[in-house]
């Protein structure tokens, strides 16, 4: 039998569109940060996220990798979280991804997603922005520095200052999180999302 030869693709001969489609087809699961801000105007808005993480505990960072219009013009998240210094990520349940997916078509900054789709809010104990009520789970977070790379693409990186949660999801006795398998959804690639499965834990062998 005859071996093929693994594939070699130059990604930076490619264009944008394709390396996001390529690079978003096999770094996968991602998890979904559904980002909820307020303007100075008092409105509401809630967009999702796929390119999101944790990125540290002490102090607890977030990272988001925000994206602007083609022509530069901020995204009503963007610019909220850079007048305000605030936000709070929602995690996203099975039953939210229909209301998560269509707060992501676009809309004026006048709009709040959340009264449109009749979601209702719930204050936050940490910063302004309100939390999704129905959300699992909810971290609010203070933005602590920015990194443009182009005129689309904006890397935030945020302090975790408070999560509130579901009744029952912590135990606070021994700082235990029980899903009961029950985890939030994760985003594939284009239209695609996925319910998680655990699998067998493995165990780090002693002095490795």
């Amino acid at each position: 039998m005859i071996e093929r030869p693994p594939m070699s693709i130059d990604l930076t001969a490619l264009p944008p569109a394709i390396r996001y489609k390529l690079l978003t087809a096999i770094v996968l699961p991602r998890p979904v940060a559904w980002v909820t801000t307020i303007s100075t105007a008092g409105v509401v808005n809630a967009a999702p996220y796929s390119f999101f993480n944790l990125f540290g505990k002490d102090p607890a960072l977030v990272v988001l990798g925000l994206e602007h219009h083609a022509d530069g013009r901020l995204k009503d998240t963007t610019r909220n979280i850079r007048d305000t210094g605030e936000f709070v990520i929602n995690l996203v349940s099975e039953d939210l991804v229909g209301p998560m997916v269509r707060s992501a078509a676009p809309a004026g900054p006048d709009l709040s997603e959340p009264a449109a789709l009749g979601l209702d809010l719930a204050p936050s104990a940490h910063v302004r922005p309100p939390r999704l009520a129905a959300a699992p789970a909810a971290i609010e977070c203070r933005r602590t520095v920015a990194l443009g790379f182009s005129a689309e693409r904006e890397i935030l990186i945020g302090e975790a200052l408070g999560l509130a949660c579901r009744d029952g999801l912590i135990d606070r006795e021994r700082w235990h999180v029980n899903w009961g398998g029950d985890y939030p959804v994760a985003r594939l690639f284009a239209d695609r999302y996925a319910r998680l499965v655990e699998i067998e834990r493995h165990t780090i062998p002693p002095g490795l």
